[in-house]
């Protein structure tokens, strides 16, 4: 299923979210613009309690989903208009989140580094931190260039179901 912000204006993403637990995939197509964050957000957040992923699994999930969301709008496209494609699915041993871009090609674990956090805050460079909390509080974050096409998939592992 695909759902295309503009044509549904202030939908939310749990009302177009609903693939089985069987691992169809759902997708969202949005404009790269601040106010479809929430939207993003909302798909994370629906499919992980579709996947039963623990609260704490879920946190995490959606704080790299979030920080890779904002990234892609305000870096990648930088303000010029432009897409992003969300899609996800619930597979056996995980959940993933894919997002794909048409932004000039950027791996978000370039110059990815732990943070100085014993340097007062005054000293810091700027940036980075949110990347480097995003992507080390998931299980598996893969970056792809594919056809011209930023690919970041983000996987969470779901706990042994008994």
């Amino acid at each position: 299923m695909t759902f295309d912000f503009e044509a549904a204006g202030a939908a939310k993403a749990a009302d177009v979210a609903q693939a089985s637990q069987s691992g169809r995939a759902n997708a969202l197509r949005l404009p790269a613009v601040i106010d479809a964050l929430e939207l993003v957000s909302d798909f994370v957040v629906d499919l992980g309690k579709r996947a039963c992923l623990p609260e704490s699994s879920l946190y995490r999930l959606r704080l790299a989903a979030d920080e890779l969301a904002t990234n892609i709008v305000l870096h990648g496209y930088g303000g010029e208009s432009g897409e992003i494609t969300v899609d996800g699915g619930i597979d056996p041993g995980d959940v993933w989140v894919r997002f794909q871009d048409d932004a000039p090609a950027f791996d978000p674990r370039q110059g990815m580094r732990e943070p100085a956090l014993d340097v007062p805050l005054s000293e810091r460079e700027v940036g980075g931190l949110g990347v480097f909390l995003a992507f080390t509080a998931v299980d598996t974050f893969e970056y792809e260039l594919v056809a011209g096409r930023n690919v970041s998939t983000l996987v969470m592992r779901r706990p042994a179901v008994e």
